[in-house]
């Protein structure tokens, strides 16, 4: 099965089915919410039901939802999966599958373009995040990917047997708490270059740190400064913590740091509409920002879906058809103009925010751009 990465969403967004539609289907296959496989039969059912009757008796779509069906039916390892992605055209010869750890919106759209929005979206809502844990004397460093915890390295450096129980009368004292702090300064000290090494061989994009606050503050003055510019807080697990702890924990920054970021943008948006400059918002007038190709940064609300229209002849899309706004040619209607307006931008590599629960945006009119001109 095929690896998520934005090189690989950009591919997908870019392929176009000359010949024949294009097939995508989300399914959720979460166990926790379809725990019996009679669940899971009940939900491909209803999706490839409605996706054959808007298929048109398109040969090339039949043969992709069959071919879907098959891959269902035959069994799926849900004990770590908990959605499938599946894009497909028998026309074109394409069929990429992809497992992954999160559960998706379960729908099949049929379109010119692999519908790849949900898709950009889990990769944002999950940004690949690295823990390193530390006391004195044991390190781990580990790495969140989209729900999954890897644990990449640990450290166990053993300060003197009895260093934390001598009494204070004992000759030697200062001399032996001495060494003990320079033991634990080249324990953090290795601990940070093993961090940085991880991050060079899989790097992320935000780093969280696991320890005591004196250890963390010294722990965090050793850290590179490429690592100190993610560092995106601290967790409340110590070196020992279980997998389920770490990943917690990790998961509720993560949420964070989402929510954070997805602000900030919106704020931009919303400030730039409000003062006239670079920026529109809503359907109609981003549909016609990407048409002139001024789009910089996409923005919609999770969920927004709008049926719409699609020119075959130069590629334009409108929310009101059916004269083409560009070359006046007449469009065909599309389900979703807002997934198309998503795949069109990112092959245009503009950079799309899929925005969760946000406020500002939704009064915006649930979509909006920043403009190069």
């Amino acid at each position: 099965m095929a690896a998520i990465t934005d090189e690989a969403i950009r591919e997908l967004a870019a392929f176009r089915g000359q010949q024949a539609p294009v097939t995508t289907c989300y399914l959720d296959v979460d166990g926790r919410r379809l725990a019996r496989p009679q669940e899971l039969d009940q939900e491909l059912d209803r999706l490839l039901r409605d996706a054959r009757a808007r298929a048109g008796g398109n040969g090339s779509v039949l043969a992709d939802l069959k071919r879907v069906e098959a891959l269902v039916r035959d069994g799926i390892d849900r004990s770590r999966t908990r959605g499938i992605v599946v894009f497909a055209c028998q026309a074109h010869d394409l069929w990429e599958v992809v497992a992954l750890p999160v559960p998706v919106h379960s729908r099949v759209v049929i379109n010119s373009a692999p519908a790849v929005g949900q898709l950009e979206a889990i990769l944002q809502d999950h940004p690949r995040i690295g823990v390193l844990l530390a006391d004195k004397q044991r390190a781990r460093m580990l790495v969140v990917d989209l729900g999954e915890l890897t644990d990449r390295s640990e450290l166990l450096e053993e300060l003197p047997r009895d260093y934390d129980s001598r009494g204070h009368s004992d000759q030697g004292y200062d001399r032996e708490q001495h060494h003990v702090s320079e033991l634990t300064q080249q324990h953090l000290r290795h601990a940070a270059s093993v961090a940085f090494q991880v991050f060079q061989d899989t790097p992320f994009e935000h780093l969280v740190l696991g320890a005591p606050d004196p250890v963390a503050a010294e722990l965090e003055s050793c850290l590179h400064p490429y690592l100190k510019q993610r560092l995106a807080g601290r967790i409340a697990v110590n070196a020992s913590a279980s997998p389920a702890e770490v990943r917690d924990a990790v998961l509720a920054v993560e949420g964070d740091i989402e929510r954070r970021r997805e602000a900030e943008v919106v704020r931009r948006l919303r400030d730039a509409v409000g003062t006239g400059q670079r920026a529109a918002a809503g359907l109609d007038a981003v549909l016609t920002a990407l048409r002139e190709q001024r789009v910089e940064r996409l923005l919609v609300s999770a969920g927004f879906s709008e049926t719409g229209w699609h020119c075959g002849s130069c590629g334009a899309l409108a929310a009101l058809g059916r004269t083409c706004p560009g070359c006046g040619a007449e469009m065909a209607h599309v389900d979703d103009v807002v997934e198309d307006a998503i795949e069109e931008a990112l092959a245009r590599g503009c950079k799309v925010e899929i925005c969760v629960d946000n406020a500002d945006l939704d009064v915006l009119g649930r979509i909006g751009a920043l403009l190069r001109f």
